[in-house]
């Protein structure tokens, strides 16, 4: 009977200690994890601050950057997409822009935000040559990069909801576009995918961070494209 509890006792005492280094390595994971998410954080603030405008206020550049959401089954764009390229439309008609380049996710054949994008946007009365297509803007550090690397922007107005813009300019400025941003607030009336976007936001900061500390090339590079080029020329 001594032996057996003996045997008990060490094999209680292994997993004791097991248990608490578990535990010491699972808090050591939260604070480090939280120091990157509050570093994050500040590094997407402080690269946006004075570079976030109301839509009225926003200084004129070439080309209206709009970031990709969600299209809707029947090829419509979300309300989250529709208010971000309403933005663009009135910047386009208000003269601060000459251009509209849409970015966002083309990789199945079957959903096409881009064209979801360009198709609201002309039949709203925006020319179709000035509405230019990245379909390969699979998220906003690459729709950033890309808008540099291949369409040669250089100056731009970055436009997403407004949880979003500071990391949308701080990246798109990290990766060399002279950009300044404008969110939108209208679709808060959707509580509850507004908050779940705006509370996945954190994650997209360490995301967007380490994007940028490892210089990543986007999913999909190619020769450089004139259609942002061809359509400030041409208007």
């Amino acid at each position: 009977m001594r032996r057996r509890l003996a045997v008990v006792g060490r094999w209680c005492r292994r997993h004791q200690r097991g248990l608490r280094r578990a535990l010491v390595a699972a808090v050591v994971g939260v604070a480090l994890l939280a120091a990157a998410t509050v570093a994050s954080v500040a590094w997407v603030r402080t690269g946006a601050d004075g570079h976030v405008f109301a839509e009225a206020d926003v200084p004129a550049a070439p080309v209206a950057l709009v970031l990709g959401a969600q299209v809707n089954p029947d090829g419509t764009p979300s309300p989250f997409l529709a208010a971000r390229l309403a933005i663009a439309q009135r910047l386009l008609a208000a003269g601060k822009v000459r251009a509209i380049l849409v970015s966002g996710d083309h990789m199945d054949v079957d959903y096409d935000e881009p064209d979801a994008m360009r198709h609201w946007l002309v039949e709203r009365g925006v020319p179709d040559w000035k509405v230019v297509l990245d379909h390969a803007g699979f998220d906003t550090y690459d729709s950033c990069a890309r808008a540099r690397r291949i369409f040669g922007v250089r100056r731009a107005i970055v436009v997403t909801q407004s949880y979003h813009v500071a990391r949308a300019v701080t990246l798109c400025r990290h990766l060399g576009i002279d950009t300044d941003g404008v969110g939108d607030d209208t679709v808060r009336r959707y509580a509850r995918p507004w908050r779940i976007s705006a509370t996945r936001e954190y994650g997209a900061c360490v995301k967007a961070a380490v994007d940028a500390l490892s210089g990543r090339d986007p999913v999909h590079l190619g020769r450089h494209e004139t259609g942002v080029e061809d359509a400030l020329r041409a208007g």
